[in-house]
């Protein structure tokens, strides 16, 4: 049965007539976990529970789990998201999809799969900026921009703007300042989330990505630099594109009436 976005898109539903008191009980329980065997409890209520949908990090999965979790949670909830997809775990999907007769899609760069037999989840209204300082950063901006639009925002991007060539930034934002949330990923010392943070009103949430090397290298000293921001600036670990896609688009969600 599919789940609705929203507790008051479930109560809608019901003083309509589309679905029956039992159906909305179903849906308004929000805490679900329907177990695969012994490898897996699937928390198929996330998605009305807290607003963002339950996500199947494939790396290191057994691929027989991972083809059980994803074929699980697309019966459950009409569509699943899969995270950090290898080339070869992407191929056995797509043939997983096509003899269940589920519709896909695979975003390469940020090796987010997603799997569907419902159609999109409607825009809410909310608009994410996501913002790269290199072209490094792409991966990590693509997995954030795939669960943002998942969860109904509009996204719109400006990659390889950073403080090295500060002269590629103000156009690249001026673009943007209709969003209600940025994502800025960076690498190397992680400088380009403080100077947007100064720039635009609204919430920036900073992506340390692991770029860089010798001293701190590999996203630590972007981290620390984030932590250490003097402008008001949230952070999330290390290329956690995901955690920040899903957190800036519980931001515009709300600002965008949802």
């Amino acid at each position: 049965m599919s789940k609705n976005k929203t507790l008051k898109s479930v109560l809608e539903s019901f003083k309509n007539g589309e679905i029956s008191v039992e159906e909305a009980e179903v849906k308004i329980g929000g805490i679900r976990l329907d177990m695969i065997g012994e490898c897996a409890k699937i928390d198929t209520g996330r998605n009305i529970r807290c607003g963002i949908p339950e996500v199947v990090l494939a790396e290191n999965k057994d691929l027989d789990h991972l083809l059980a979790i994803v074929g699980k949670i697309t019966e459950a909830s009409g569509r699943c998201i899969a995270s950090r997809v290898l080339p070869e775990q992407a191929e056995s999907l797509e043939k997983f999809c096509n003899e269940n007769s589920y519709s896909y899609e695979y975003n390469r760069k940020g090796r987010m799969f997603v799997v569907s037999r419902v159609p999109p989840p409607e825009k809410t209204g909310g608009i994410v900026g996501i913002i790269t300082a290199g072209t490094s950063d792409i991966a990590v901006a693509e997995e954030a921009k795939v669960i943002a639009e998942e969860m109904g925002c509009v996204v719109k991007t400006a990659y390889d703007a950073g403080a090295a060539g500060i002269h590629r930034l103000f156009p690249a934002v001026k673009d943007l300042l209709d969003a209600h949330s940025f994502v800025v990923c960076a690498g190397r010392e992680g400088t380009l989330p403080t100077i947007i943070a100064g720039l635009v009103d609204r919430p920036v949430i900073g992506v340390p990505v692991s770029i860089g090397y010798g001293y701190m290298g590999r996203g630590e000293a972007a981290l620390a630099s984030m932590l250490q921001s003097c402008a008001v600036l949230t952070v999330v670990n290390i290329d956690a594109g995901f955690t920040a896609g899903a957190y800036a688009a519980l931001i515009a969600n709300m600002a965008g009436g949802q």
